[in-house]
């Protein structure tokens, strides 16, 4: 079979479960898979502006943000969004379009709203015959993600399922996969050689402060709150922050930029502070890592945290002078520390990446 997985580089997670998906089938099968940036095939300018547009408006003006997020998942302004995202994905995304009716492709696989609109478009009108697979990359989901056209929805959890449904899915279309992660994250691991590795003691209870792709946070505030504990800090892009902690050498404080091996980070983590991004939170739940979470971006990821409180998983409203406190009480306590884990485990889904392939037939 002839597949295309299409991710959005707004943001790292998209990409990094349409990799996951990707590596998964040239390792179990012998299709013939291409992986795509979608914004590599629009215009320069829409290129430029829609990647900077989220990211200025995520740093610096988060509400902002929650409000366009909000208000275009109100149901009565439906038709007045999909018209305007049919045009402007029409008039930009002419290079997504041309690969996608040429390509001939058996499956289409998506991990980001904008190619799942461009491809249920195409579908509808009869240019494409391809199967359609739509994976949400959130616990929650946003009116955004739905298409006319589209096969299946592979969705994170029972939760988000139901909510597909109440917003018109029907329940034929929807897989509860969870949410795409690499096979890496699920081990095994030589812990020892690892702590070893990163100069990590043994003895200490060890957190992960995750900031995201972007890096941003308060993160240096929240680290001052971690005294006594062996903290990780993974700066991402932000290299001005790699700078100012690695200058400041805090004792028992390890400092990354970017990294590919934070399965290793999880893997000798105790805990894990955390953005509330989508696949962040199902690599540390594949990791079984207790999370708590800061400095949500009002809209997708306000919607994650308020997804996993129903399961009772993760730790969110706390100020940042209070996750140290909420730190403790996992160290100290082996029943709380415990009882976290065994939250995860119902929603963990390490098998998502095989699942979804399961779906390719």
């Amino acid at each position: 079979m002839k597949i295309l997985i299409v991710h959005a580089s707004a943001g790292a997670g998209h990409f990094k479960a349409a990799e996951a998906i990707y590596k998964g089938i040239k390792q179990s099968a012998s299709h013939d898979v291409v992986l795509v940036d979608a914004l590599d095939h629009a215009s320069f300018l829409f290129k430029k502006f829609y990647k900077q547009s989220y990211f200025f408006l995520i740093a610096k003006i988060p509400s902002v943000w929650g409000f366009f997020f909000w208000i275009l998942d109100l149901a009565w302004l439906q038709p007045l969004v999909r018209a305007s995202r049919r045009i402007q994905n029409a008039l930009n995304m002419g290079k997504l379009h041309q690969l996608m009716t040429e390509g001939c492709f058996d499956y289409i696989v998506m991990t980001h709203f904008m190619p799942t609109e461009i491809a249920a478009a195409l579908k509808r009108s009869g240019r494409i015959s391809s199967k359609l697979i739509t994976v949400v990359t959130d616990f929650d989901v946003h009116r955004i993600w739905l298409a006319d056209g589209i096969d299946t929805y592979t969705v994170a959890s029972a939760w988000t399922k139901e909510k597909l449904k109440k917003i018109g899915v029907p329940e034929s279309d929807i897989f509860v996969s969870g949410i795409p992660t690499d096979k890496k994250f699920s081990g095994p691991f030589d812990l020892a050689a690892l702590r070893g590795s990163f100069g990590l003691k043994e003895s200490l209870f060890t957190v992960l402060v995750a900031t995201g792709s972007f890096g941003i946070g308060p993160i240096e505030r929240i680290i001052e709150m971690l005294a006594g504990f062996q903290v990780i800090v993974v700066c991402g892009h932000n290299q001005d922050l790699y700078r100012a902690l690695s200058a400041r050498a805090l004792a028992d404080v390890h400092v990354f930029g970017l990294v590919d091996n934070m399965h290793e980070l999880m893997a000798v983590s105790n805990a894990m502070v955390t953005k509330p991004g989508g696949l962040s939170i199902s690599e540390a739940l594949v990791s079984r890592l207790p999370m708590i979470f800061f400095s949500a971006i009002p809209g997708q990821e306000t919607g994650n945290i308020r997804v996993l409180q129903t399961y009772g998983i993760g730790v969110s409203g706390c100020r940042i002078d209070q996750i140290g406190e909420e730190l403790k009480r996992m160290r100290d306590s082996n029943d709380v520390f415990h009882a976290a884990r065994e939250k995860i485990s119902v929603v963990a889904r390490p098998s998502a990446v095989s699942d979804i392939i399961s779906l390719l037939k």
